[in-house]
């Protein structure tokens, strides 16, 4: 950003004080009702779920979900991420996304994955610049809403030593 223009971008762990952050932005942001075992998996997850602010405002989050995987070990189901339209592309989503690889390279966890709507270019585009890859296709995932497939993106990471 240019000189003069620097804004603070925090985030702030969600807890049960501030859970209906979390639930108001994602009211605004997302075409489906989640229930109260997302925001009980949001909030088991400690770190893995953030708040984002601008400026001191409320704009963004990104809800994960620990999993247990076969053989042990644990992998991250990102249940979501959003920020509201008008901060878009000043870097929020990134900061959100990176805190949680980030996150998982230092814990060896050593694969994230996600949904994502067939149509939503933007959210695909978006996970592919952080090394997502399309892994499978599911008919019908969703009950509510248009076009009612997924695809699943997966993303492995190699951990850091630290």
């Amino acid at each position: 950003m240019g000189a003069g223009r620097e804004v603070s971008i925090s985030l702030d762990g969600v807890r049960d004080k501030n859970v209906m952050q979390l639930k108001k932005l994602n009211t605004a942001l997302f075409p489906v009702r989640y229930n109260d075992k997302y925001y009980a998996d949001a909030l088991a997850s400690g770190d893995f779920t953030k708040l984002a602010y601008y400026s001191d405002i409320c704009v963004g989050s990104i809800a994960c979900r620990l999993e247990k995987k076969e053989g042990g070990g644990l992998r991250v189901y990102i249940m979501t991420l959003g920020v509201l339209a008008p901060y878009r592309g000043l870097g929020i989503g990134t900061k959100l996304l990176n805190h949680v690889i980030d996150l998982c390279s230092k814990q060896n966890i050593s694969e994230m994955y996600l949904h994502v709507q067939t149509n939503n270019e933007d959210a695909i585009s978006f996970y592919k610049k952080f090394g997502f890859e399309i892994t499978d296709t599911i008919q019908n995932y969703y009950t509510n809403i248009t076009p009612p497939d997924c695809y699943l993106l997966t993303k492995f990471i190699t951990e850091t030593k630290n």
